[in-house]
């Protein structure tokens, strides 16, 4: 079996073409390149062309809608059943904190046994608790029994980090799993966009539960179509060493989750701003098109990034994108109309995807296979914790400063990642565990 071996590559754009030069490596010696000339759309059209790849992609991003259906659709639910705000949030922030929790747990066992054998019994658990949920409010039952089915619909697997694993295990060390990780991203940014607003159209178009019904079968069938694609499945590696250490103590785990804590510290107060501020000016209804811009700015730079070949060490990239994040969210504190407030989203947005595909990057480049998985999942969770944290921290800012002081939380915020991969440079930069791993296997193998 041949080895797979780390690719760099270095091109530069030229009108609609890039011109590669490639050169095959194997820990520093490099041959005589090759020149090659595609359309940025190549890389996409590459990753794709491997079999399997349309069919799990597709079917991990419907799986995944849930994640952003979910919290806003308990809201309007219960909202509008109970008339309760503080109820229906504190269900929906039960929920969201215990999905915070199970989320790398359930992806530790998936690494040790398997995606199938996972994912069907959790994604069943959770489906059940999901429609008691919704017959408990639906049927006036106890307020407690609403947190307890919601503990147990936090069993909701990560399935982004279920479709990175297989993006790793088909690309790992070469070129195309960036392009993948980009292509994740942005299908991230989709979610959000689509999956809130989903929601709570369904919920008040039509009935209470319809939010929260359409996410199951969404989760259901998704998570159905994902699993039965046995063959881009990765394979077992509970036999490996690196599987009895949990990944959360990997220190270039613990640095990125910690500085993820704090982009999505960023990411919730500007949501939480943006709805001040449009109310402030009179303006409310503009809010959901200006969130839309932030996601959209990250969106469209992410495609484009997925498209390029990039030298630089992942380490300087996550560098750069964290400093261009802390950048990008100082003109916000200038923003005094809705359409200066909308064109200085835009630009913070595009800093956004950057900073993800690098750190899953990173992930995947000094993670040992056994446990990517739940690495994976630790930086998802990081994004969340630090979500939470921001809405309660930038509304209470928002309250006792003002809408438009809102944003030196984000300034602060980005301040404070920046310095945790600075300081972290020295771990993010040393030899990939994930390599050492490959190349301990690939030993015997022949070129």
């Amino acid at each position: 079996m041949k080895a797979q071996w780390p690719v760099a590559e270095r091109g530069r754009v030229d009108a609609l073409h890039v011109t590669i030069g490639r050169h095959t490596s194997s820990y520093g010696q490099k041959s005589a390149p090759t020149r090659e000339r595609f359309h940025l759309g190549s890389s996409y059209r590459e990753i794709f062309q491997t079999p399997g790849t349309i069919g799990f992609a597709a079917a991990a991003f419907v799986a995944r809608l849930p994640v952003a259906m979910v919290p806003i659709g308990i809201v309007t639910m219960l909202s509008q059943s109970r008339g309760e705000y503080w109820l229906a949030g504190a269900v929906a922030a039960t929920f969201t904190l215990a999905n915070a929790i199970a989320a790398p747990q359930i992806s530790r066992l998936v690494d040790r046994l398997g995606q199938f054998r996972l994912l069907v019994p959790t994604t069943t658990l959770s489906a059940m608790a999901f429609t008691l949920l919704m017959i408990a409010s639906r049927q006036k039952w106890p307020a407690w029994s609403l947190f307890v089915t919601a503990l147990f619909a936090a069993s909701m697997p990560s399935m982004a980090a279920m479709v990175r694993a297989r993006w790793t295990e088909l690309f790992r060390n070469r070129p195309q799993l960036n392009t993948a990780f980009a292509f994740e991203s942005a299908a991230d940014e989709l979610v959000y966009i689509a999956g809130a607003s989903l929601s709570v159209s369904l919920s008040v178009a039509l009935f209470a539960e319809a939010g929260i019904l359409a996410s199951t079968l969404l989760l259901t069938l998704g998570t159905a179509a994902f699993v039965l694609q046995r063959g881009t499945e990765p394979p077992l590696r509970w036999n490996e060493p690196a599987s009895r250490t949990a990944a959360i103590f990997l220190r270039p785990v613990q640095l990125i989750t910690l500085a993820m804590v704090f982009v999505g510290t960023i990411f919730a107060t500007a949501e939480v701003c943006i709805v001040a501020l449009t109310r402030e000016w009179g303006k409310p209804n503009a809010a959901s098109l200006v969130i839309g811009v932030y996601a959209a700015g990250s969106f469209i730079l992410g495609m484009i990034l997925g498209g390029l070949k990039l030298t630089a060490a992942l380490h300087r990239q996550l560098l750069v994108a964290m400093s261009l994040l802390l950048i990008t969210t100082v003109p916000l504190l200038l923003a005094d109309t809705v359409q200066v407030l909308t064109v200085t989203i835009f630009v913070s947005g595009i800093a956004i995807a950057p900073t993800f595909i690098t750190a899953f990057g990173l992930v995947e480049r000094h993670v040992p296979p056994a446990v990517l998985t739940e690495a994976v999942t630790w930086v998802g969770t990081g994004i969340g914790i630090g979500m939470a944290a921001g809405s309660f921290v930038s509304g209470w800012v928002v309250d006792s400063f003002g809408a438009r002081n809102g944003f030196w939380l984000s300034v602060g915020a980005a301040t404070v990642a920046v310095s945790i991969v600075v300081v972290g440079q020295r771990w993010l930069s040393e030899t990939p565990a994930g390599i050492e791993a490959n190349s301990q296997r690939a030993g015997s193998s022949s070129f």
